[in-house]
């Protein structure tokens, strides 16, 4: 089964690793590519796309900065993905594109492994694009009783709340100059912007911000250990790292790319072991 990875900054990512690992527990020959567009610049997407299908390829995952884009060039749409307005996972078949969002599924998967059953709370959430779509839907869906929503892009931060309240949540666009003062009065910190990524290093929020009471969670997971995930750690916040994204998200997606029921079921069986193999080896954990 051929499979990749169209992205932007993806060199160093762990999805090859997670997919042969999968591929081998479901008893399925799998090859994982990377498609780096800083690498090697592609003319479009949808080009690209439509290249991979001629090649034989299955499916694709999609990353930064193509999750919104990727949605326009499906047939089907999943549930989730519709909601959530972006896609990271395309799948070939019949010579038509079906688009599925796991980060959506994923981030839930992810939060109760690794926060269990503690209430989201008030949540800031930074950076509005594909990520940060899917993650602010997923954290609803979990009981949130607010939304906080901060872009660089105001006029996406604003869309993003209306689409959330349409959906009968709670949410608002907060103006991004007063992330100290919102993370102050939230419980959870969300951030689904490219900072603290190897190639754009830093913090989303001030450090200084964190409380123990605080629960974070970073889309980031290149490095796994980003600058928001040791300053929570420093802080005694719970932490729910990009890591958690990362494995939750690719069993879900593997799960649509195969095509028979008993392949599924052998990768589901293996989430936690997968999610407790990637924090000894990424996060560095003791487990």
């Amino acid at each position: 089964m051929k499979l990749g990875l169209i992205g932007k900054g993806i060199a160093n990512s762990s999805s090859p690793d997670l997919h042969a690992r999968l591929g081998s527990l479901a008893g399925i020959d799998v090859s994982y590519d990377l498609f780096d567009v800083d690498a090697r610049p592609i003319a479009s997407l949808e080009d690209k796309v439509r290249a991979l299908i001629d090649e034989g390829y299955r499916g694709v995952n999609v990353t930064y900065p193509f999750k919104e884009q990727a949605l326009a060039l499906a047939d089907d749409i999943s549930v989730g993905a519709r909601r959530v307005g972006a896609t990271n996972t395309l799948v070939f078949e019949g010579g038509r594109i079906i688009a599925d969002n796991t980060d959506f599924s994923g981030f839930m998967s992810g939060y109760r492994a690794t926060l269990g059953e503690r209430p989201p709370g008030r949540v800031l959430l930074v950076g509005t694009g594909g990520v940060g779509k899917a993650a602010a839907f997923a954290v609803a869906e979990l009981g949130a009783t607010d939304v906080r929503l901060a872009d660089l892009d105001t006029a996406r931060a604003e869309a993003l709340a209306s689409e959330l309240r349409h959906a009968g949540f709670t949410a608002q666009a907060v103006d991004a100059a007063t992330l100290g003062e919102q993370a102050a009065q939230c419980d959870g910190l969300i951030n689904c912007t490219p900072i603290g990524h190897e190639k754009s290093p830093g913090c989303p929020l001030d450090p200084s911000v964190l409380r123990p009471d605080h629960w974070i969670f970073d889309a980031v997971y290149v490095p796994a250990v980003t600058e928001f995930v040791a300053a929570a750690r420093q802080a005694g916040a719970g932490v729910m790292s990009g890591v958690s994204l990362f494995v939750f998200q690719g069993v879900d997606a593997f799960k649509r790319f195969c095509e028979d029921e008993h392949q599924r079921a052998a990768a589901d069986e293996q989430a936690a072991s997968l999610f407790a193999h990637y924090r000894r080896e990424l996060l560095k954990e003791n487990l």
